[in-house]
């Protein structure tokens, strides 16, 4: 299989972070916020240490981590793992369980492996390119596909960062979006993979490419979309880390609803 030792070793990495992010969680942890206003806590900051060092030992690919200095470097490189050690850091903040781990790879600017762990839930998903997209819970590994729903959808927001413009678009489709659910972290576009919603907004310029690289080949993988509103999938190891235009993650192109 492409990517298997890849796949393999994020996997491992992501389980050897989530033991020190439990640790933190359930022992206490210090909280900073950044120069963007965001949250950071030293569970973050010791999970990207040990996802960069345990990566970082085994493959000589480029990083982009949140909680790492970036280097220009690494756009000379194919390969590339993008990394948010912590996502959802004010769902970790708030103790409501709804945080994960991402890691993913980019080859050629395109996602090609993502492993997001919900370390709360004691679930993984992931996916590599070509060869579906797969949960892990209780020890029982379950190939995953999107729903085929167009009618009666279910759109899942954002706990924390849900804005009016999202807000308005959901209403003006309320002939076919019915159902609302408010979740944090990537586990919504885990949750759009594994066929429990159809719909996801971000309408905003807040994210990066670290928020969405792992989960977006997960999606992908599933059968379903990740896309910016000019329907181009998102693409990685750019200068610019920001995702400026926002995003819809959908089960299936008759659902892009903007």
């Amino acid at each position: 299989m492409m990517y298997e030792k890849e796949l393999n070793a994020a996997l491992e990495a992501a389980l050897k972070a989530k033991e020190v992010v439990l640790k933190y969680y359930n022992e206490g942890f210090d909280v900073e916020i950044k120069e963007d206003k965001s949250p950071v806590t030293n569970a973050d900051k010791a999970s990207d240490k040990i996802i960069r060092d345990y990566l970082g030992a085994r493959f000589n690919y480029a990083f982009l981590t949140e909680e790492s200095k970036d280097s220009s470097e690494r756009l000379s490189s194919d390969y590339v793992w993008i990394v948010d050690p912590i996502d959802g850091t004010e769902n970790y903040v708030q103790r409501d369980g709804e945080f994960t781990i991402n890691i993913g790879l980019a080859y050629k600017h395109k996602a090609v492996l993502g492993v997001v762990l919900l370390p709360a839930k004691n679930e993984i998903y992931y996916a590599t390119l070509s060869h579906g997209a797969y949960r892990i819970k209780d020890g029982i590994t379950t190939k995953i596909h999107v729903n085929d729903k167009v009618e009666n959808l279910t759109v899942l927001c954002s706990k924390n960062h849900m804005n009016e413009k999202e807000k308005e678009t959901i209403e003006k489709h309320k002939d076919r979006i019915k159902h609302i659910e408010k979740l944090g972290s990537s586990i919504k576009a885990c949750y759009i993979a594994s066929g429990k919603g159809e719909i996801s907004y971000r309408m905003s310029a807040g994210t990066k490419e670290w928020d969405t690289c792992a989960f977006q080949i997960i999606v992908e993988e599933a059968g379903g979309l990740v896309l910016k509103p000019d329907r181009t999938p998102i693409t990685y190891n750019r200068v610019d880390v920001y995702n400026r235009e926002g995003y819809i993650i959908i089960n299936r192109i008759e659902n892009f609803l903007f």
